[in-house]
């Protein structure tokens, strides 16, 4: 038996958030969409579902064309049973729709749910291949001074956050 070890990096417009996650059943496709659609209105997203049995086939959904084809392939390079991976569209957030997402009974665990550059660590078997974790972003270079604090707190509130 072996066990090999892979990173898979994340393919995407820097624009583009993403949430990365594992769900148990085919059903995790409509109910993500309609999760999805009915917690932000309007929402633009791709979504694409990697099946683990049967015909193995990566099953998506969205409304947006782009969005499903960043989806699609990133589903392909990773290729782990049960995984989904969903693209949100510019100006869309995980902090939005992350608990819609999370309340989906068949959804297991989410990985990840960011903009920065990621990469997926993927252990692969004789049997297939299965998501051990993510490296989301980059190492911390210190930590935050007074400066940095008023720095959050504000940011936080312009965009809308916090009052």
């Amino acid at each position: 038996m072996k066990l090999e070890i892979d990173l898979v990096t994340i393919e995407k417009q820097d624009a583009f958030n993403f949430i990365l996650g594992q769900s148990h059943f085919i059903k995790s496709v409509e109910d993500i969409h309609e999760a999805l659609v009915n917690t932000v209105p309007g929402i633009k997203f791709g979504l694409a579902f990697c099946e683990a049995s049967g015909d193995r086939l990566i099953r998506w959904s969205g409304t947006d064309h782009e969005l499903i084809g960043y989806a699609i392939k990133n589903a392909q390079a990773i290729g782990a049973g049960h995984i989904f991976i969903l693209f949100l569209g510019e100006g869309f957030y995980p902090i939005n729709v992350l608990k819609a997402v999370q309340a989906v009974p068949e959804v297991v665990r989410i990985f990840c749910a960011t903009a920065n550059p990621t990469q997926v660590v993927v252990a692969e078997s004789d049997q297939g291949r299965g998501v051990l974790g993510v490296i989301d972003g980059f190492t911390p270079k210190g930590t935050e001074d007074d400066d940095g604090i008023a720095w959050r707190k504000d940011l936080l509130r312009k965009i809308g956050y916090k009052l």
